[in-house]
């Protein structure tokens, strides 16, 4: 790395034919990248060459020769030697502030593609892991992404780390742990069952170690939440390694949903402090959600005498309520389980809710995965409307809605609501098409007929206990209506094209702030925002769209995340604590490459092994040659 011949201040990438040409009408820039192919965002302007970045804005787009008079003596030049530069991303529905307090004790199978290396993955931090503590591998995967398509056992658990306490948890459907883990949950066949959920038990009524939502997923988060914590300093420490993942795929912003056991202002505390000190590297608009049910409303009219949406800056903002009002207007979504029926009458507490919210105005987003919950929210929100109350001039919006139907969707347009929807079916679709079948698969989300009703649309993960936090995983589940598997599961009429989906994720989550006039388009007067990516985003095969990371993400004009040629112009971030942390260990994001290929093969061997011993033992059919194994992550 060099710095432009010449001039002093920070290191840049090397540039040709660009000298420090200060000009006093017009001030240098803080950052410039150059040799790009910027998509903009911006339909006015939507290709650039170059984006010129001063004092967080972005301050010029156009061509090397056009943006060489914002380069002076102390501007960061960044070559993007041809790559695609696009806006950075924005997570509509993400849980940030919680997946940050816990992410360096998690030991993360997001990505990783055989189970036979998640397995050896456990094994190793089992011998890193010290007496107390428990290995955690909490959300982002399915066995579908495996070789071998299956879940591991209890009983691989047991051998893998037969003292340190193991806790797999499995979307929102189930958990597994060893046998240390149901010791130090302090589970015994005395132990009643939570309500919503089953502690699977033996012959002799011992816990067996799984765990089952069935269908609501409280046992599964209470007995994670028995798990050690990370002491305030290694919190903050943690959320900022986290940040940094983040950055890893182009992302400059989310909206964070809040959450169980995400309690305010306690668990609130490690990003304010980070937002104070100038260390946050992504924004956050924040939402406010009540932990315990029958106190809903005294939580709410607590807040909104204390604090009021908008409150923060640019960074860290309060954005409103959800995405629970009420613990009794929520539905679970475990697609292996039948829905849920909501209990009769919740109706006059929620209504409560909202309308409390909306008179102190306030604007909230809502949980809802089936359209009959929908139908019932939606009927509570048409009274309010009668009244002259709803929406008030608030935004508000359906988080999910996987099973919305056409009536209901063009009751929310009425409404002026708007709808953020997540990859979950990246995960949980297959279960759902066991479930409902094809034809009702096929539109679960319509995204596409949200789209034609003009519907404000975001994207999300609602990453980190289900889906992956990796925006792309999201992306390529849009452009190709594909599972991590590989399985399809919609037609043409309900796929969008790469642009529209870059959309969702840039504009979408800007509107549903507010903040479409500074975020989520790179034109002049909005925030510094973008990403250089490994792989050009609109033109690589679909299925490698889930393969791709940024190598360079600036927030504000900060480098906040450089890899490949751009390794170490980033800013810089503590070491992980603790030294025996998994991400200390394995990182985060497993991503693809020639250890993983290689990790297939084993695993593709060792399914043939095991079917020639079913073989000799009379439970599988003799062949001359072995089936072909086809497994769509090779097209990855």
């Amino acid at each position: 790395m060099t710095g432009i011949p010449g001039a002093a201040g920070p290191a840049s990438m090397p540039v040709a034919g660009i000298l420090p040409a200060p000009d006093p009408r017009r001030p240098a820039a803080d950052l410039l990248v150059r040799n790009a192919k910027v998509f903009t965002g911006d339909p006015d302007r939507p290709e650039a060459r170059a984006v010129a970045v001063r004092d967080g804005r972005v301050v010029a787009l156009g061509d090397d020769h056009d943006l060489a008079a914002f380069v002076g003596p102390a501007t960061k030049v960044v070559d993007a030697l041809g790559r695609r530069v696009v806006p950075g991303l924005n997570d509509s529905h993400l849980h940030v502030i919680r997946g940050g307090l816990n992410y360096v004790l998690e030991l993360r199978w997001d990505g990783v593609r055989s189970l036979r290396r998640a397995l050896a993955m456990l094994r190793e931090q089992a011998g890193r892991t010290p007496k107390g503590q428990w290995i955690r591998v909490v959300g982002g995967w399915t066995a579908e992404q495996f070789a071998e398509r299956r879940m591991p056992t209890v009983a691989e658990l047991n051998a893998a780390a037969p003292d340190t306490p193991v806790f797999v948890l499995h979307l929102y459907q189930s958990a597994l742990m060893n046998r240390a883990a149901v010791r130090a949950a302090g589970f015994t066949r005395e132990t009643p069952d939570p309500r919503g959920g089953q502690i699977v038990r033996g012959r002799d009524g011992e816990p067996t170690g799984v765990l089952l939502a069935a269908p609501g997923a409280l046992v599964l988060y209470s007995t994670l939440a028995k798990a050690p914590t990370l002491d305030p300093a290694d919190q903050r420490t943690s959320t900022r390694h986290f940040l940094r993942e983040l950055n890893r795929f182009g992302l400059t912003s989310a909206v964070d949903a809040a959450g169980g056991f995400q309690n305010f202002p306690d668990n609130y505390a490690t990003v304010i402090d980070l937002a104070r000190s100038g260390e946050l590297s992504l924004r956050i608009a924040y939402h406010l959600f009540p932990q315990t049910a029958g106190q809903e409303l005294a939580d709410l009219r607590r807040w909104t005498e204390t604090v009021r949406p908008g409150d923060g800056d640019e960074w860290l903002r309060l954005n409103g309520a959800g995405e629970n009002l009420t613990w009794a207007a929520a539905d679970f979504e475990n697609f292996s389980e039948p829905r849920p029926e909501l209990a009769g009458g919740y109706e006059a507490e929620f209504e409560q809710a909202v309308r409390l919210l909306l008179e102190n105005g306030w604007g909230f987003r809502l949980h809802a995965t089936y359209d009959e919950t929908i139908r019932r929210d939606l009927d509570v929100f048409e009274k309010l409307a009668a009244e002259g109350l709803f929406p008030g001039g608030n935004r508000w919006l359906f988080d999910h809605a996987e099973t919305v139907s056409g009536a209901s969707l063009d009751r929310i347009a009425a409404l002026g609501g708007a709808v953020s929807v997540q990859n979950r079916m990246s995960f949980q679709g297959s279960a759902f098409l066991d479930r409902y079948g094809a034809r009702a698969t096929s539109h679960t989300p319509p995204v596409r007929a949200m789209l034609e009703r003009g519907l404000t649309v975001a994207a999300g993960t609602d990453a980190t206990r289900v889906s992956s936090y990796n925006p792309w995983v999201s992306l390529h589940w849009l452009v190709t209506g594909r599972t991590v598997g590989g399985t399809p599961l919609y037609p043409a009429a309900n796929l969008v094209d790469r642009e529209t989906a870059l959309g969702l994720y840039t504009r979408g989550g800007a509107r549903l702030t507010g903040e479409e006039d500074v975020k989520g388009t790179l034109r002049e007067g909005c925030y510094g925002d973008l990403a250089i990516l490994s792989q050009d985003y609109f033109t690589v095969p679909e299925a490698a769209i889930a393969d791709i990371e940024a190598v360079l993400t600036v927030v504000g004009g900060r480098i906040v995340y450089a890899s490949a040629e751009y390794e170490g112009l980033d800013e810089a971030v503590p070491p992980v604590s603790p030294a025996w942390s998994p991400v200390a260990h394995f990182g985060g994001y497993q991503a693809a490459g020639a250890r993983q290929a290689d990790l297939m093969s084993e695993a593709v061997a060792e399914s043939e092994r095991h079917r020639l011993w079913r073989v000799a033992r009379g439970t599988a059919a003799a062949a001359d040659t072995a089936p072909p194994f086809v497994d769509p992550c090779f097209t990855h």
